[in-house]
C-alpha cells in the first residue's frame, strides 16, 4: 500500500512478517510510542480503512478488521523500529540484519574513501591523512 508517496505495511501484514499477532504488535507500539513518530507509523483514516475494506471485498479477500478500529500503517523506518521492540525470533533476526547492514555499509564507505584518496595521491600529489573520516562521527543524528 502507498500513502503520500510512501510505501507502507499495515499492522496485520507486519505482524505476520515478524511472527506475532497484530494485537501483540500494537501493544508494543503503544508501550513504545516515543519510538514511532508520524513518519514511522500512523493510523489510517476511517475513509482509508473503508476503501481498504472495499478493495478487499472486490478481490474476494477478507475484510481488514472491525471498522471501528483503523489499522496502523508502518513506513520502512517504522517496520525496522518495530523489529527492535518485538522479541520474536524473526524480529530479532531482522534487527540483527539491519545493524550488520549498517556496519557493512560504513566499512564499504570507509574503504571507498581510502581507495579514492590513494588514487588522488598518485595523480595530484596528495598524501593521505590519518584524520578520522567526517562521514561517520561515531554517533547518529536525526536527519
Amino acid at each position: 500500500m502507498a500513502k503520500y508517496g510512501r510505501k507502507v505495511l499495515l499492522d496485520a501484514e507486519l505482524a505476520a512478517l515478524y511472527g506475532v499477532t497484530t494485537k501483540r504488535l500494537n501493544e508494543q507500539v503503544k508501550r513504545n510510542a516515543e519510538r514511532f513518530p508520524e513518519d514511522f507509523m500512523f493510523r489510517l483514516s476511517r475513509a482509508e480503512t473503508a476503501a481498504l475494506n472495499r478493495s478487499h471485498s472486490a478481490t474476494g479477500s477478507q475484510r481488514h478488521r472491525d471498522p471501528r478500529f483503523s489499522p496502523y500503517a508502518f513506513t520502512e523506518h517504522g517496520a525496522i523500529m518495530a523489529a527492535t521492540t518485538l522479541n520474536s525470533p524473526r524480529a530479532v533476526e531482522m534487527s540483527l540484519y539491519v545493524v550488520r547492514a549498517f556496519v557493512r555499509l560504513r566499512e564499504l564507505l570507509a574503504t571507498n574513501r581510502i581507495l579514492a584518496g590513494g588514487s588522488m595521491s598518485s595523480k595530484a600529489g596528495f598524501r593521505p591523512t590519518t584524520k578520522r573520516s567526517p562521514a561517520f562521527s561515531g554517533r547518529f543524528v536525526n536527519s
